[in-house]
């Protein structure tokens, strides 16, 4: 298990630039299995989660070569599908959630896939019924092996398109449906599709091997089906998950910062939502400059006077992924503020490590906090720590970095999950962190 070893108080200067989108990236390379053609992507982030969904790809049978940094080809033109009963994919797709989506594109190509019940980040029930509810709309035949912890769907005569209203705008179980939506006969209309510019990403490579998607960037999808899709390039959009750590992290050590071509257009509600807890934001063409919160970062009310609440919501509204980040840096604002993670029960359990630091904290019940803002009045204290899982690990590498003394934080493992080389990026921009196998 990997550990990180911080001195924190050091405020940082200088650029950053951000990896390429990890949830983007886990849709697009499940697409290149909708096609016998070249498949190029770019831009593709470094990372455990991504790397591993490389990895069972290339056992599944594609061909795979690496063009340059993030870059690679793919070729789907000659699947090994008697892996997928494998015990060799039990194990690793199960160790990653990602994975599930290789279904749709599989079950759209050739009439079936399976998949091992998926693990990920321990932040609360993540159900699949959105996934295979969609299938079975479509005309395949579910079934599900209790022992063995598995998951099949068959279409031996093909998919049919059909009208479907989601119960939740699922982000992966939109993606899924829409990859075995192309190839089935006839019109498809799914409502209460998610609308993140990721799933938009998707629609659009998938429009470039000549699908057929009207609605995109919309929550109505409609899509005729085609008889088979072609070769394309594409590029991965940065990643507005670490987009939005950076501005935390900027915040919290009072450091000045730019992050560099932050496709800011794609951000939605993101600046607005920082800004919220008084922190500065400048837009500079496509990038964003975070000047040293010298005199710290007031939060603002509502229009009542009532406590600032920052909740998630589907998109357009404000990503989940960041509310670990937002409730870290509030703990150093100058004011209160009501965290609401709607979605995962789990997400905010982390907290308890951040009031071990010092911080005034109050968990409601699993799904709310209130944070009292320091105003940098007291600093928080290093301590030693766990990362439970992505967002709330860089949310105590942030913590751990504007602290006082040196902190220690287990299991990174769960951080590389999601944030390319940090370590590395951390040290070019000043951050004093080293990592200790």
């Amino acid at each position: 298990m990997g550990t990180f070893k911080i001195e924190g108080g050091h405020a940082l200067k200088g650029s950053i630039l951000p990896q390429g989108a990890k949830n983007e990236a886990l849709q697009i390379l499940c697409a290149v299995l909708l096609t016998d053609e070249e498949v190029k992507i770019s831009n593709i982030p470094d990372i455990r989660d991504v790397n591993k969904l490389i990895e069972i790809l290339g056992n599944l049978g594609v061909k795979i070569q690496k063009l340059g940094k993030g870059s690679y080809s793919f070729k789907s033109d000659s699947l090994n599908l008697e892996y997928l009963q494998s015990e060799q994919f039990k194990e690793e797709g199960s160790s990653l959630r990602g994975s599930i989506m290789i279904v749709g594109p599989l079950l759209g190509r050739f009439g079936k896939g399976y998949i091992p019940k998926p693990g990920g980040d321990k932040i609360g029930r993540r159900r699949l019924d959105t996934h295979f509810e969609g299938f079975i709309n479509l005309g395949a035949k579910f079934r599900y092996n209790k022992e063995e912890r598995f998951y099949g769907v068959e279409a031996p005569n093909g998919l049919k398109g059909k009208y479907m209203l989601l119960e939740e705008a699922s982000v992966t179980g939109t993606a899924n449906i829409l990859m075995a939506a192309v190839l089935a006969e006839g019109e498809t209309t799914i409502y209460n599709a998610a609308c993140e510019p990721y799933l938009q990403q998707l629609c659009k490579m998938l429009v470039s091997m000549g699908a057929n998607i009207q609605g995109i960037g919309s929550n109505m999808l409609k899509i005729t089906g085609v008889k088979s899709l072609g070769g394309c390039t594409h590029k991965v959009l940065p990643d507005m998950i670490e987009i939005g750590s950076w501005i935390g992290l900027a915040a919290m050590t009072k450091s000045e910062l730019t992050i560099k071509d932050v496709s800011w257009d794609d951000l939605g509600v993101i600046p607005n939502t920082f800004r919220k807890l008084g922190i500065q934001l400048e837009r500079r063409g496509d990038d964003i400059f975070i000047p040293a919160h010298i005199d710290g970062y007031e939060v603002t009310s509502f229009i009542d006077g009532s406590i600032m609440n920052i909740s998630d919501a589907p998109w357009p509204g404000f990503t989940p992924d960041l509310l670990s980040i937002m409730l870290v840096v509030a703990t150093q604002a100058r004011g209160s503020v009501l965290i609401h993670q709607k979605m995962f029960e789990s997400r905010l359990f982390f907290v308890d490590k951040l009031i071990d630091m010092g911080a005034k904290i109050i968990l409601c019940d699993p799904h709310r906090a209130t944070v009292i803002g320091h105003d940098f009045q007291s600093q928080l204290k290093a301590t030693t720590m766990t990362s439970p899982d992505i967002r709330a690990g860089i949310s105590l590498l942030i913590a751990a970095l504007s602290a006082k003394g040196t902190s220690t934080i287990h299991n990174i493992e769960q951080i590389d999950r999601g944030y390319e080389n940090i370590d590395e990026r951390l040290q070019a921009i000043g951050a004093k962190i080293t990592r200790v196998s």
